[in-house]
């Protein structure tokens, strides 16, 4: 046995349709297509999303809001959950947070400093943005809050 002897199974294959080919053929006059009407016709296409004359599905659904396409996302990270992961002193960068697992998904994301809990312990945090607060709070205990500064 071996893939010169392999055969699919009895009646799996059925030789293709000739369709336009007279009467006699069984599949002469309209070939298959039924009577009149657009696919009938030769050189028919359906536009995409066509639902045979329903209305369709994306003018359907209600349209909300306004999307902006130069959002800027960011991944957040609380005090509390950096102060409880690093030791006073450290340099807190993206790498280190990803290494910790407080940050999930592809590096290279734009990470922003919020500032939930307290900070007792003095350490360099850099990240690409602050709120207020969080800055407020790295200062007040003896630390830094160096911003990432990207773009060309």
């Amino acid at each position: 046995m071996d893939l010169t002897n392999l055969k699919p199974p009895k009646g799996a294959k059925h030789a293709s349709k000739r369709v336009g080919r007279g009467q006699g053929s069984g599949n002469g006059v309209t070939a298959g297509r039924g009577e009149k009407g657009a696919k009938s016709r030769s050189g028919f296409k359906h536009k995409r999303g066509f639902e045979g004359g329903q209305m369709p599905l994306h003018r359907r659904v209600p349209k909300r809001g306004f999307f902006n396409p130069f959002r800027v996302e960011y991944a957040v990270v609380n005090l509390d959950a950096i102060a409880d992961r690093f030791e006073a002193g450290a340099v807190v960068t993206p790498e280190l947070l990803r290494e910790k697992g407080l940050l999930k998904g592809a590096s290279g994301q734009l990470v922003k400093v919020l500032a939930r809990g307290d900070v007792s312990k003095a350490f360099t945090v850099r990240a690409h943005k602050f709120s207020g607060k969080a800055a407020e709070k790295i200062a007040a205990a003896g630390g830094t809050a160096e911003p990432i500064v990207t773009g060309a």
